[in-house]
């Protein structure tokens, strides 16, 4: 069994790419873990650590080759590829996440796109057009989707979890305000915004108390 990777190493190997791609563009050719940890708000031994997961990197007193590690972040993160996405949910944040270009950039492509209010069926977003939600498992199988934005009201998520899974989806990003429960083999990525203010809003309130 693959050893597992907590998902504050991912989020690392995030952040290591987009330095990565920093020191490219100003020209460089190599880059010591003290640099990329720098820029990722680590360690040195942290940097190191993190890779040590996935294979043998770099070489001793000469750092890590930038374009081959490059190729080894995307390949590890699967930003190496093109993964087709339905987003289900053309609302307020629906819309802003169709719109927001590292999305495309990073090779996750919105095919298509689902609501249930009758007013948005059939507009067009781009060249995309909004369908019914009863569209949703001919759309996973004839435009072969690979993961499913969820952006729906939380009375919704998991109606729609479940039928997004029965259809073949690989994974799940879920801004609905509420957990949902799929088979372990599928992923699922919560994003929920308030959690994160309020995680903000704590560190504060610790901080100005001197905890």
């Amino acid at each position: 069994m693959p050893r597992r990777i907590s998902d504050s190493t991912v989020r690392r190997l995030s952040h290591y790419l987009r330095a990565l791609e920093g020191f490219e563009e100003e020209g460089g050719a190599t880059v010591s873990s003290e640099e990329l940890a720098s820029r990722g708000h680590t360690t040195a031994a942290q940097v190191r650590k993190d890779l040590s997961h996935f294979g043998s990197f770099g070489k001793r007193g000469l750092g890590y080759r930038i374009v081959e590690l490059l190729e080894r972040l995307r390949a590890i993160l699967g930003v190496d590829r093109v993964w087709r996405v339905v987003l289900v949910g053309a609302g307020r944040i629906g819309s802003a996440l169709f719109e927001y270009p590292d999305f495309r950039s990073r090779g996750y492509n919105c095919v298509a796109i689902l609501d249930s209010d009758p007013e948005k069926i059939g507009v067009r977003w781009g060249t995309t057009e909004i369908r019914p939600p009863e569209d949703l498992e001919t759309v996973v199988t004839e435009l072969e989707i690979d993961l499913v934005i969820l952006a729906v009201p939380a009375s919704v998520a998991q109606e729609v979890a479940d039928r997004a899974v029965r259809a073949g989806i690989k994974g799940i990003l879920n801004f609905a305000p509420v957990q949902i429960k799929v088979p372990s083999s599928v992923p699922v990525e919560d994003v929920n915004l308030v959690m994160e203010l309020e995680a903000l809003s704590f560190h504060i309130t610790r901080g100005e108390a001197g905890v």
